[in-house]
């Protein structure tokens, strides 16, 4: 009886784990310089930017942060990365078999993720199983984009805003 229902405790923990959704919050980076390099730094513009997310998001729960590695990313999340004590870890954002490793290793908490332009719809596109997205434009900044996940390229659920 006791292997019984201890099997039966396991098997509820996992259904309920398995109908947890996993959430990612989405965004390109802020504003950068344009100095002609690949790796420039946040312009004015962009510090300001990457201190208004962390004042958006500071009082959200956030178990993960990820960047590409890039100054322009990782310095965007920086300063709510500082604040929350959560280390960014780096990314591909051409490599959609590490969002489903983010989706596994984060099942049922909020991932915030930083890319570009060219990769963040393709991450949306990749999570909804539509096509839907397409690029941002190079002078577009401040989209922030919420995939709530409950089975992915199934069912989904995203919010858009701009900050």
């Amino acid at each position: 009886m006791r292997v019984l229902i201890i099997i039966l405790l396991v098997v509820a923990g996992e259904w309920v784990h398995a109908q947890s959704p996993t959430t990612f919050i989405l965004l390109r980076h802020a504003e950068k310089v344009n100095d002609g390099t690949g790796d420039p730094e946040l312009s004015e513009a962009g510090v300001l930017r990457a201190k208004n997310l962390m004042n958006l998001l500071q009082k959200n729960a956030i178990d993960a942060i990820y960047s590409t590695p890039y100054k322009r990313t990782r310095n965007t999340v920086m300063p709510l990365a500082t604040t929350r004590m959560l280390p960014v870890q780096d990314y591909d954002g051409l490599t959609m078999e590490q969002i489903d490793h983010m989706i596994g290793k984060h099942g049922g908490g909020t991932v915030l993720v930083v890319g570009h332009s060219n990769t963040i719809p393709g991450i949306v596109n990749f999570l909804t199983g539509k096509n839907e997205y397409k690029n941002f434009e190079e002078t577009e900044y401040g989209n922030l984009i919420i995939v709530t996940v409950f089975e992915k390229g199934k069912k989904t659920s995203v919010t858009w805003i701009t900050y």
